[in-house]
């Protein structure tokens, strides 16, 4: 098979059958190796994908559209630890730079979080947002969420290795702009080196202030993960002002916006 045909394949199976062909065929170049076989590339190509994107993946909740946000919140993996704390995470985000009520929320690798929408609301601000989600199915689901409660907020089916499409849609928000980028950089590094880095010089210009985290804990287990991420923690320090640096709930988070030195 020629490396179409293997993506093609790769990609019959459901559980990818709504993923970028982008973020497909990155993995895919991990194993296109003459020493592998195709079926072993199909494999080992799919065993890649559902490590990167399964801690935002759910069966359970992508038929179901009656449910309220926290039932879902608390059924999804990524977020169900994240429940107990959105309040205290959204007001020591958002109160950073005097933003004022009015803003824009770009929420990138977002999976089901634009079911905490409410909190914004709780918290006295009128957020319009935007979601980017490379899982076709959590944008269906999150869509149907916003029309059917009358939220300003639309998810977009998009890789965040789209890098053009990812700045243009964060260019078109009003200011002032807050990125979002939850449990996401580990991921882009499974399929592609120091993405990260490119990700962050490229759109941190054009945003207010950038929210990162990473998970501390192991989601099941919840036994803490050794590694530190000094890798990309020092990248940010070096080049960007950070605002705050917090840990709550199994989840660390930096806060961060262009530095002012020219």
């Amino acid at each position: 098979m020629n490396k179409q045909e293997i993506i093609d394949k790769i990609i019959q199976k459901k559980e990818f059958s709504q993923l970028p062909e982008k973020d497909v065929a990155l993995a895919f170049e991990n194993f296109d190796k003459e020493r592998y076989t195709d079926e072993e590339k199909v494999k080992l190509t799919r065993d890649l994908l559902r490590k990167a994107f399964s801690a935002f993946t759910s069966k359970k909740i992508l038929s179901l559209k009656d449910k309220s946000p926290e039932w879902i919140l608390r059924k999804h993996l990524s977020t169900r630890e994240r429940l107990p704390y959105y309040e205290k995470i959204y007001w020591r985000i958002l109160n950073l730079n005097k933003l004022g009520e009015q803003l824009s929320i770009i929420d990138l690798g977002a999976g089901i979080n634009g079911f905490s929408y409410n909190y914004f609301g709780r918290l006295k601000y009128n957020v319009n947002y935007t979601a980017v989600e490379g899982i076709g199915q959590l944008v269906e689901l999150t869509n149907n969420y916003f029309t059917k409660n009358g939220i300003s907020g639309k998810a977009f089916h998009l890789s965040l290795f789209e890098l053009e499409k990812i700045k243009s849609l964060i260019e078109k928000q009003k200011n002032p702009k807050v990125v979002f980028l939850f449990k996401t950089l580990d991921s882009l590094e499974m399929l592609k080196r120091d993405y990260s880095k490119k990700l962050l010089l490229e759109i941190v210009p054009l945003a207010d202030i950038i929210a990162v985290s990473f998970a501390t804990k192991s989601m099941v287990k919840r036994v803490k993960f050794k590694a530190k991420r000094n890798w990309i923690i020092d990248f940010i320090k070096e080049n960007f002002k950070v605002l705050d640096d917090f840990e709550i709930g199994g989840e660390r988070y930096i806060v961060f916006c262009r530095s002012k030195s020219p």
